[in-house]
């Protein structure tokens, strides 16, 4: 399995899902389970014992892991969520572009 056309510090939108329609920044990527930790989305409550990060303990709400195919990146040239491609420039680099406009992602 090849890894993920998403990489941290992309912007993506959520599109299906409980979230479908949010934005946020890729703030970790697994590309072994196929899956992203987006900012502000998928948000869940986990109960944590008290510990020297934590001293009060309780009930902590922190962002899970969300299937990549339920994200899309947002290009920042034409700003809509658009599938991904890659080509190869002249020195023989790869690159990622914009399906919809073209435009060069990174």
């Amino acid at each position: 399995m090849g890894g993920l056309k998403i990489k941290k510090g992309d912007r993506v939108q959520v599109i299906s899902g409980k979230d479908r329609g949010k934005q946020g920044r890729v703030l970790r990527s697994l590309p072994r389970e196929r899956r992203v930790i987006v900012e502000g989305v998928n948000l869940v409550k986990r109960h944590s014992r008290p510990s020297r990060d934590n001293p009060q303990g309780g009930i902590v709400t922190k962002e899970a892991p969300i299937h990549v195919s339920n994200v899309a990146l947002i290009c920042g040239s034409c700003s809509r969520a658009v599938r991904v491609a890659y080509r190869f420039d002249a020195e023989g680099n790869k690159h990622r572009y914009c399906r919809k406009c073209g435009a060069d992602i990174d």
